[in-house]
């Protein structure tokens, strides 16, 4: 079911670039990248390491600016807002899953994840979140005491206490062994399809591109390939 492909997309990238400077050595990592993302999708984004994947995901999550191109959000340009903005728009629309958790290893699952409910506009309860991730029963546990992918759920619940928009997991699995990844992923896939959060999932790992609605191909900074998948498999089917 893709009704998400009908209407106007949440977000869309009109012809960015991102170019960074190696001492006098100009280095393009993004070059004239046009995409439309629609609400309710999973995406997974594919490319070898360099292929300007986790350049597109930091602007897209308003962490980095492109040096040419649009960014528009709801109709917002984001690449004309101000510094003040695009802290608000990561603050409320934004959740970020990265490779490594970044959990604070003085808080408990609890804690750490009540530090985005606390600045959050109308968050879920971090019990709650810790519960669709499936660790109702570990949230006063601390991260020395959670398993590395016990701690990755944790900093999904965290990313979706906060009822984002978007969803952007950078190599969520990246850190982990083949059964706690596949654990994660049908985590990801919940959230996307019980929450309806447009989810966007950055890896290197082409068997992963089975769960996706839609599969995107980055090489050498540009779309060598935009498909969707006539079938998705589950998580749990899923093997590499």
């Amino acid at each position: 079911m893709m009704t998400f492909i009908d209407g106007q997309p949440v977000l869309k990238i009109e012809a960015i670039s991102k170019i960074y400077r190696m001492g006098e050595v100009p280095v393009t990592a993004l070059k004239n990248v046009s995409l439309d993302f629609y609400s309710g999708e999973l995406v997974v984004l594919l490319g070898a390491s360099g292929s300007g994947k986790s350049t597109l995901l930091n602007i897209i999550g308003g962490l980095d600016v492109p040096t040419e191109g649009r960014l528009t959000f709801r109709g917002k340009e984001l690449t004309a807002a101000s510094e003040a903005e695009l802290t608000s728009f990561r603050r409320r629309s934004i959740g970020f899953v990265f490779q490594f958790y970044n959990l604070i290893s003085s808080l408990t699952a609890l804690e750490n994840v009540q530090l985005v409910t606390e600045i959050a506009d109308a968050p879920m309860s971090a019990a709650d979140a810790l519960g669709l991730v499936g660790l109702a029963d570990r949230m006063n546990h601390f991260p020395a005491q959670l398993s590395g992918g016990e701690q990755q759920r944790v900093a999904i619940a965290r990313a979706v206490a906060k009822r984002p928009e978007l969803l952007l997991c950078d190599e969520p699995t990246g850190a982990l062994d083949y059964k706690t990844g596949k654990l994660v992923l049908e985590v990801i896939e919940r959230i996307n399809r019980e929450l309806g959060t447009t989810t966007l999932v950055i890896t290197h790992n082409v068997s992963i591109a089975g769960m996706a609605d839609r599969v995107i191909t980055l090489r050498s900074g540009e779309v060598a390939e935009d498909r969707r998948n006539v079938t998705k498999i589950s998580p749990s089917e899923l093997s590499w």
